[in-house]
């Protein structure tokens, strides 16, 4: 199993954490889209590494074009010397239409075709075919030399995408190189929908599971005290609250007969009322979502649960309890 970690947004310390990553071992750094650019951090990372991958989990797919896409994962593969990882999410249709003013439907048809566009996109600059993508969402049938980077001696990079549903899932198995699973999963729900509809999706484009990869960043309570683990329970219950609020995730919930507790998380959330939300995800809720564990116990109940299913575990050490208390686990993840 691949430890990964996440790199954080201020593009300002993006080369002095890759450095540190590599330093501890991790065998890739992530960027998120949330508050800033999830690709300037990577630019930065790429000359300060040699080793370490990078790549982006996740950048929102439908904020931007199959072009730009292909321009922004050549270059940084580029950049990386192959190290490359253009992780991408559909994210929902409020920020889509909203935030990002986008068009949004058929999430699922939309990436797959994406995706795509964008090999046909890197096939024209690498293999000097001419481009000519007809799809249904995006069409690309124009390619002067004046707009041709040319062959990249890296290759175009691999493309993971993040998804919970069986449609984006198969999606993920037919088209791409990786998924990113959802914190807001449980070893059932990835070993009775997610596999099962990867490989649905390989057999429709005759892959194999041969280097397709897995990720997922798993939710963990523990802490070096009571206090300090009981606050940690609490802000993975408010994780759990939220996601659990969001009506694309229910399918989750309804794997565990739990399918209720989105409407009644849907509801309050609409109210603002996040703490009495927290207050619904009870022990068993946590349990099924998060592994609770004492430090030492951390990394045995990780590998436990997902070691037989994920290729890649993300462990986030750039929380409140610090790098130095993660160090030992991921250590003994190793």
């Amino acid at each position: 199993m691949l430890i990964d970690t996440g790199l954080g947004a201020d593009p300002t310390k993006a080369a002095d954490r890759a450095k540190q990553a590599e330093a501890d071992g991790f065998d890739a750094i992530f960027t998120a889209e949330t508050s800033r650019d999830p690709f300037f951090p990577l630019v930065l990372a790429a000359p300060a590494t040699e080793r370490i991958t990078l790549g982006t989990s996740i950048a929102v797919a439908f904020a931007r074009n199959p072009m730009t896409l292909a321009n922004i994962g050549n270059d940084l593969n580029y950049l990386s010397h192959g190290r490359f990882i253009l992780g991408l999410g559909s994210q929902i249709k409020p920020h889509i239409t909203k935030r990002f003013s986008m068009p949004w439907g058929s999430p699922a048809a939309r990436m797959r075709e994406m995706v795509l566009a964008m090999h046909a996109i890197w096939g024209c600059w690498n293999d000097r075919t001419k481009l000519e993508f007809r799809g249904e969402f995006y069409q690309h049938t124009l390619m002067t030399p004046f707009f041709d980077p040319g062959p990249n001696e890296f290759g175009p990079p691999r493309v993971f995408i993040a998804a919970v549903g069986p449609l984006m899932t198969q999606v993920a198995g037919e088209v791409c190189d990786g998924m990113f699973a959802h914190s807001f999963t449980t070893p059932e729900f990835l070993n009775d929908v997610t596999l099962p509809a990867l490989a649905k999706g390989r057999e429709r484009s005759g892959r194999t599971a041969d280097d397709f990869e897995i990720q997922l960043p798993a939710f963990v309570v523990t802490g070096p005290d009571d206090e300090t683990t009981a606050a940690v329970a609490q802000n993975v219950r408010r994780q759990i609250s939220f996601y659990g609020s969001t009506p694309a995730y229910r399918a989750v919930l309804e794997h565990h007969g739990w399918g209720d507790l989105q409407g009644e998380l849907n509801a309050l959330s609409k109210k603002g009322e996040w703490e009495t939300m927290a207050g619904l995800i009870d022990d068993d809720v946590l349990d099924a979502f998060a592994v609770v564990a004492e430090p030492n116990q951390v990394a045995r109940k990780l590998t436990d649960r997902y070691g037989s299913i994920v290729q890649r575990l993300s462990i986030n050490t750039m929380t409140d309890l610090g790098t130095e208390f993660w160090a030992p686990i991921v250590a003994d993840l190793r």
